[in-house]
């Protein structure tokens, strides 16, 4: 009983001394409100445990990976505190998305350093986080929806977009504002200022003008409620926050994951097409399986391995690029010319490499067409451009390795003439003209012939000739033997 007593007494006492701590002054929060709870160590000394992690690259597929492996172990640690260190321009709204979601789900406050930069969809990630800190001379907001050019999406993506920074906002809940006798119920971010952040259209009184997308400044940020104070790095956010006794935990990403966002940048992605185009080519060239496959085949392993640990490409896509090559094979050893078996495999080709570039959860959310259309024909884009190069350097590289001094070894330098005796071709099948046989193979228009006895290899003067079918050998020409139905 007596430890049940001490207990709710702790928790009693650390509730107050948290409210004292963050608070704002002649503030009663709203109940919904998230305050840190302080642990005891075994030695009796209050402390909290802070953990942080950051993002400032463009906000895409591994951002949102890194946030949720940041909040799987923050919870491991027993968190109290999680701070952000944000510098972004934006990036994907889906990927923003699905972290403002967590922040907003968070069992624990989230505070977040803005150093210099949380534009577009780093807004909306911004304004998830409980409180705002930022930098001398950072800045917020500018969050209208544009595709991969730049340009503004259609009203219905810009709609969606507001909607959703305004629950942000609106997800914080209200202030009482006591003043004398008079109380007052104020949004703890207004939700009309977080709109004006996406939609020029919108006038904020004494905030915005129409005609300009919303972007404040630190000083404005705090002026208007979007900001609880200037620091300069993540130490005065801790300070700001009145914690004094603290346990710091960072994010460190491993080994793999570096090595992840080095594969899946664009470039490295497009010099990985170019690689396994290449390798399918020169193997193409060559007969047996040499250098050239087995460096297409890694290329392949080092492009798709990344994006399917990054949950960006699925199994099917990648069935789908496997069944591409093999009809391409097929077309180019088992059938004659190039048709619909080709065709579609450099289609399969291309439809697996491009989506597995793209986010699939971008075509789950029907308000994000715009943008996953953007991402998809940018994702097209490199793809074709890589595999264009690859065949470009490919041809380029056949050309010139052999002209080289290093590999010209590879070929043959001498002339063998036929005024010194030499024969280019076997003078057995310029006797077969005029011999009859029977075809051993269909000849589609090649194949093979059985002629007395012996098997050649024949081609079809006019069509196709089923197998078994009597043939007749017109003409031996550029060492080929050409037969007609007998």
């Amino acid at each position: 009983m007596k430890r049940i007593i001490y207990m709710v007494a702790s928790v009693v006492l650390a509730l107050a001394f948290s409210s004292q701590v963050l608070a704002p002054d002649n503030t009663v929060t709203d109940s919904s409100q998230r305050v840190p709870v302080m642990v005891t160590d075994s030695l009796g000394s209050e402390k909290f445990l802070i953990y942080t992690f950051a993002i400032k690259d463009v906000i895409a597929a591994p951002t949102w990976r890194i946030t949720k492996e940041a909040f799987e172990e923050a919870s491991t640690l027993g968190a109290d505190v999680v701070i952000l260190h944000l510098n972004t321009y934006g990036g994907e709204v889906s990927a923003a998305d699905s972290i403002r979601t967590k922040l907003l789900n968070a069992n624990v406050p989230v505070y977040v350093f803005i150093d210099d930069n949380a534009a577009s969809a780093g807004a909306l990630i911004a304004i998830a986080c409980d409180s705002i800190y930022m930098k001398p001379g950072g800045k917020i907001g500018a969050a209208t929806v544009v595709n991969q050019t730049g340009e503004q999406v259609p009203d219905k993506y810009q709609s969606y977009m507001r909607a959703t920074m305004r629950a942000t906002a609106e997800a914080h809940g209200m202030d009482t504002i006591i003043s004398g006798t008079d109380t007052t119920l104020v949004w703890h971010r207004n939700p009309a200022i977080a709109e004006a952040m996406v939609d020029p259209r919108l006038f904020v009184e004494g905030v915005s003008d129409t005609g300009q997308v919303l972007t404040f400044t630190a000083s404005e940020a705090i002026k208007h409620g979007y900001c609880e104070g200037t620091v300069e790095s993540m130490e005065e956010v801790i300070e700001k926050l009145g914690i004094e006794e603290f346990e710091l935990k960072s994010y460190n990403p491993s080994g793999l994951d570096k090595i992840i966002g080095f594969l899946i940048n664009p470039m490295i992605s497009g010099v990985l097409i170019m690689i396994i185009i290449g390798g399918i080519y020169f193997e193409l060239q060559s007969p047996g399986i040499g250098f050239a496959l087995g460096a297409s085949i890694i290329a392949a392993l080092l492009y798709f391995a990344p994006l399917y640990l990054e949950g960006m490409a699925e199994n099917w896509e990648m069935i789908v690029f496997v069944i591409g090559v093999i009809l391409i094979v097929v077309e180019i050893f088992a059938i004659p010319g190039f048709g619909v078996a080709g065709v579609a495999g450099i289609i399969a080709m291309i439809t697996g490499l491009t989506l597995s570039l793209v986010d699939n959860v971008v075509f789950d959310k029907p308000e994000f067409t715009g943008e996953g259309l953007g991402i998809l024909m940018k994702s097209l884009s490199l793809v074709l451009v890589s595999i264009l190069l690859g065949l470009i350097l490919s041809l380029w590289v056949t050309r010139k390795l052999l002209t080289t001094t290093a590999f010209s070894n590879l070929s043959l330098k001498s002339e063998q003439r036929m005024d010194e005796g030499y024969i280019g071709v076997e003078t057995e099948q310029l006797s077969l003209v005029g011999e009859n046989g029977v075809a051993h193979t269909v000849l589609r228009p090649s194949g093979k012939v059985m002629i007395n006895g012996k098997l050649y290899d024949a081609k079809s003067e006019y069509g196709f000739i089923e197998k078994g079918e009597a043939i007749n050998v017109i003409r031996y020409e550029t060492g080929q033997v050409y037969v007609v139905k007998a």
